[in-house]
C-alpha cells in the first residue's frame, strides 16, 4: 500500500537513472543525435588505429639507458620503432639550465621555488596578509635577478651561460610581468585627453603592431648598440627583455583599451557623482570591471607572447628548442628530432594550457553578472 503523506511533508525522490551519471552523460554529449552517434563511433575507430602504435613508439618500446644513439638503437627491435627517450634523459640538465655552472644551479631552482610561492601569493584570495603577498610578488624580479647574476655577496654569472627551459622561462615571465602595467597605462594613454599624450600613445602602439618581433629582436642585437654613447655595454638579454616587453604591451594595450570601451558611459557617470578623481575612478571601478571583461584576449596574448619566446634562436640565444636542434648536431645523437620536438612541445603545453585553464576558472570566479 502506498504510503500517505501530507502536503508539503512528501520526501524528495531521486532523478531517475537515465538522466544522471556516465550513461546520462554518453547519452548528451555522445550519442544525442544519429549524427552525433556516427561521429563517436567514428572517432573510436580512429583512435583505436592510432592510439596503439603511438603508445607502442612512446612507452612499450622505447629505450630509456643508452650511451648513444646506436646503442639505444641496438636495444631496440627490428624495425627500430621505438622512441629513444635516452637522448633526453642525458641531456636533460642542459636543457634545463643551459650553461649555467653546477654548483651554482642551486641558485635557479631557488628562484623557480620562490616564483612558485609568488605565483600562489598572487593568485590565493583567500591567504592572510593578501597585501604583503601582492608586494613580494612585485619585489620577486629583483630578487630573482640578483640571485641569477650574482653580485652583493653572490659569484657572478654572465647571462650567456643562461640556456634552455631556465632562458625561455626567464624571456617569458619577465615580459609577461611588466607588459601588463605598461600595456593598461598605453590604454589608458590612448583613451586620454591629452592631444599630446594621446598621440605618443598611438603612434607607439601601432608602430609596435606593425613590426614583427623578429624584425624588433634584430634590432636590439644589432642596431640598438649604435644610439648608445660609445664605450658603453648593454646586456643582450636585457636588450630582448626590453623588446619582448614592448611587444606584448602593445597588444595587451588594445587588448584592454576593448574591456574600456565596453563600459557603459553610466560606470564613468558613477564614478563622477561619487566625487572620485581620475585615477580613483579607475583604480576602484573603471579597471576592475575592463580587466575582467579582457580576461581572455590579457590570456590569449600572454600564450602568444610566452611562445615567441623562441623566436631568441634567431639572434643566437639557445633556449630550449635552440638548444635542443645544437645537440641534434652531435653525433652521438644524431636523428632523434622527434623525441626533441615532442619534448619541447609537451614543456610549452604544460605551461600554455595551465594558463588558459586558469584563465577559465578566474572567469568562473569573478563572473558576478545574473546568468539565465
Amino acid at each position: 500500500m502506498t504510503k500517505q503523506y501530507t502536503p508539503g511533508t512528501h520526501p524528495d525522490l531521486p532523478p531517475p537513472t537515465r538522466t544522471r551519471g556516465p550513461i546520462a552523460w554518453m547519452r548528451l554529449n555522445l550519442f544525442s543525435s544519429p549524427l552525433n552517434a556516427l561521429l563517436t563511433i567514428l572517432s573510436v575507430w580512429l583512435l583505436w588505429l592510432i592510439v596503439p602504435g603511438i603508445m607502442e613508439w612512446i612507452a612499450l618500446d622505447s629505450i630509456w639507458t643508452a650511451s648513444d644513439r646506436k646503442d639505444c638503437w641496438a636495444q631496440m627491435n627490428e624495425p627500430r620503432d621505438g622512441a629513444c627517450w635516452a637522448f633526453i634523459k642525458s641531456s636533460f640538465q642542459l636543457f634545463l639550465f643551459g650553461w649555467y655552472p653546477e654548483d651554482l644551479r642551486w641558485r635557479p631552482m631557488l628562484c623557480f621555488l620562490l616564483f612558485l610561492i609568488a605565483v600562489v601569493g598572487i593568485l590565493k584570495d583567500d591567504l592572510p596578509g593578501k597585501r604583503y603577498w601582492l608586494w613580494y610578488a612585485v619585489a620577486f624580479p629583483f630578487i630573482a635577478t640578483w640571485l641569477l647574476i650574482g653580485g652583493f655577496g653572490l659569484t657572478p654569472v654572465p647571462t650567456t651561460k643562461f640556456g634552455g627551459i631556465l632562458l625561455t622561462l626567464i624571456v617569458g615571465i619577465a615580459s609577461l610581468s611588466f607588459s601588463l602595467p605598461i600595456g593598461i597605462l598605453l590604454a589608458l594613454g590612448r583613451r586620454s585627453k591629452l592631444p599630446a599624450l594621446r598621440t605618443v600613445c598611438v603612434l607607439f602602439i601601432e608602430f609596435i603592431r606593425g613590426v614583427p618581433l623578429i624584425t624588433l629582436l634584430f634590432v636590439a642585437s644589432t642596431m640598438l648598440m649604435y644610439f648608445l654613447p660609445p664605450g658603453s655595454t648593454f646586456d643582450i638579454l636585457m636588450r630582448v627583455l626590453i623588446m619582448v616587453t614592448l611587444f606584448a604591451s602593445a597588444y595587451i594595450a588594445e587588448v584592454v583599451r576593448g574591456g574600456l570601451q565596453g563600459l557603459s558611459s553610466g560606470q564613468y557617470e558613477a564614478a563622477d557623482s561619487l566625487g572620485l578623481n581620475y585615477w580613483r575612478a579607475h583604480q576602484l571601478i573603471i579597471l576592475p570591471q575592463a580587466l575582467k571583461i579582457s580576461i581572455p584576449g590579457i590570456i590569449n596574448t600572454f600564450i602568444g607572447a610566452f611562445k615567441d619566446s623562441t623566436l631568441v634562436i634567431i639572434i643566437g640565444m639557445m633556449d630550449i628548442l635552440g638548444l635542443g636542434r645544437a645537440r641534434l648536431n652531435d653525433p652521438e645523437w644524431l636523428g632523434l628530432a622527434p623525441e626533441l620536438y615532442i619534448f619541447v612541445s609537451l614543456f610549452f603545453f604544460i605551461c600554455c594550457f595551465s594558463m588558459a585553464r586558469y584563465s577559465l576558472s578566474l572567469e568562473k570566479r569573478l563572473a558576478t553578472e545574473h546568468k539565465q
